[in-house]
């Protein structure tokens, strides 16, 4: 079967339940920024980064490591029990020291009311970690079916439990007085807890998730293995500061902002905003996600074949087209696109193309990062990171006190820009390959002076915005059709 086709395969699984769940999360967001002023819904954008950057150092590289030594015939051994009792081991003593720090921890963050979030977190995190490496194993054992099973039932939890909360339990305080129903409202829900329930929701989903895998992982456990964990551990260290210093170029800016900000401003109302609007930009991270579900143990699969670089050149061609054309749509639509987050929050739009090409500066980055992956040279791969980091701590610095989020916004931009230029630079040199760089560039260009277009006559109104944006995005689609699908149908195309 052609190896592209079976990775697009893949990938479609793989992103089924993240694409709909992504959806129906981004679909939440909408009630949040309806149901929460944007100070309220600031403490959510806050403790998820937060979370973002903890859950890299509690997985600390340990599921790209059990893809590299699964993939030898050191994967017959015990390297899945290695793992994952290592990870069960750490997350652990993460949820004892998360409980027994509660108290200082919440009032070190501004929120000394309320050490439950801590506590909670400490447990979505933990669980979370642990199940990284039953799920790795399945998109391992190319069971998409079984992962996409899993992912939508915590997908489904989450949601459901979201709307329960939110919405039904206060509608039924509300409108009625009596009645079993009620009584059983009355006495589980509590509207002091406010965004609270949006963190609950996640901890009972994450410990169902954990109950569905546990038969995974009982099944296929083996004795751990003290050589194979400190091979897997000086592999993936480096891979640890490389996943951290990407968090903090991916959540820095949400987690310092109330800190820079101008002292006579709304804090956690700007932090909200920002929040809210990061969020438009999912269709991009939602394809990048789901390519890496399925493009990770792609590219160790077929590292070995005589044409591996061509298709990893061909892979990124296509990447490049599809971001480029999820971008288009979002920012020619953007009117259509903000209804989806309150009025409160559509001050903030101006950052979403930005957002949108760094994340797909981000993505290409992701493809290049195949080179210090396959030579195990993840340590060349942290130092980029790292580099970034620097990058995006002192952009931050300097432009958050100055333009507000929007400096946040274009710190993202330069950092992602600036590692995927590093790693294109220092690739070449150790795992060349020959990337389709002109062609890149030139749907790019057309992607810019579409967007471009679409800017200039945003007066529109109407069927003819409609029919004006529409014709744009239809000229990046025939650009593409007679580039690239009608070359393939005549034989012609990129082999």
């Amino acid at each position: 079967m052609n190896p592209l086709r079976k990775l697009a395969g893949q990938t479609a699984i793989y992103g089924l339940p993240t694409i709909v769940g992504r959806l129906l999360n981004y679909l939440l967001v909408p009630l949040y920024t309806r149901a929460f002023v944007p100070a309220e819904y600031g403490v959510v954008t806050e403790m998820y980064a937060y979370v973002a950057f903890l859950f890299i150092i509690l997985t600390y590289g340990m599921e790209t490591a059990y893809f590299r030594f699964a993939s030898t015939q050191q994967g017959k051994g015990p390297v899945f029990g290695t793992a994952l009792l290592s990870l069960a081991f750490t997350s652990t003593i993460f949820v004892l020291a998360g409980f027994s720090l509660a108290a200082p921890l919440s009032g070190w963050l501004g929120y000394q009311n309320h050490p439950e979030y801590v506590r909670w977190f400490a447990l979505i995190i933990a669980t979370d970690a642990i199940t990284t490496i039953p799920y790795a194993s399945l998109r391992l054992q190319n069971k998409p079916l079984r992962f996409a099973f899993v992912k939508i039932a915590n997908i489904s939890v989450n949601i459901g439990l979201n709307l329960f909360f939110i919405v039904l339990c206060p509608y039924v305080l509300s409108h009625y007085n009596q009645g079993v129903f009620y009584q059983f409202i009355d006495g589980i829900y509590n509207p002091a807890i406010g965004v609270g329930y949006i963190f609950i929701s996640n901890l009972l989903a994450s410990l169902v998730t954990f109950a569905m895998l546990l038969p995974d992982m009982i099944r296929q456990i083996k004795r751990p293995d003290l050589k194979i964990l400190k091979q897997m551990l000086a592999y993936a260290w480096p891979l640890l500061i490389f996943g951290l210093a990407g968090t903090i170029n991916e959540t820095f800016d949400r987690i310092i902002l109330k800190h820079l900000l101008p002292g006579d401003t709304d804090v956690m109302a700007q932090l909200g905003i920002y929040g809210a609007n990061y969020k438009v930009s999912i269709l991009m991270t939602l394809f990048i996600q789901t390519y890496r579900y399925a493009a990770e143990p792609f590219f160790f699969a077929h590292a070995g074949e005589t044409n591996a670089k061509e298709t990893y050149a061909r892979l990124m061609h296509y990447f490049i087209i599809i971001c480029l054309l999820i971008f288009l749509a979002v920012t020619l639509f953007l009117k259509d696109v903000l209804i989806f987050i309150g009025p409160a929050y559509r001050e903030g739009a101006p950052v979403i193309p930005i957002l949108l090409l760094a994340n797909l500066f981000l993505g290409v980055f992701y493809n290049l990062s195949v080179w210090f992956k396959l030579t195990d040279q993840t340590r060349k791969g942290a130092l980029i990171s790292l580099a970034g980091a620097a990058v995006t701590l002192i952009l931050n610095l300097v432009l958050i006190p100055v333009m507000g989020y929007m400096g946040a916004a274009w710190a993202t931009f330069v950092c992602y820009a600036f590692m995927m230029l590093i790693s294109y630079w220092w690739g070449q040199r150790y795992y060349p390959v020959n990337y389709h760089l002109k062609a890149a560039l030139g749907y790019f260009v057309l992607a810019l002076v579409l967007y471009a277009c679409s800017r200039w006559l945003s007066p529109l109104h109407g069927s003819l915005y409609y029919l004006i944006n529409g014709g744009l995005l239809l000229i990046f689609v025939s650009w593409v059709f007679f580039k690239e699908i009608k070359p393939l149908r005549q034989g012609t195309g990129h082999q």
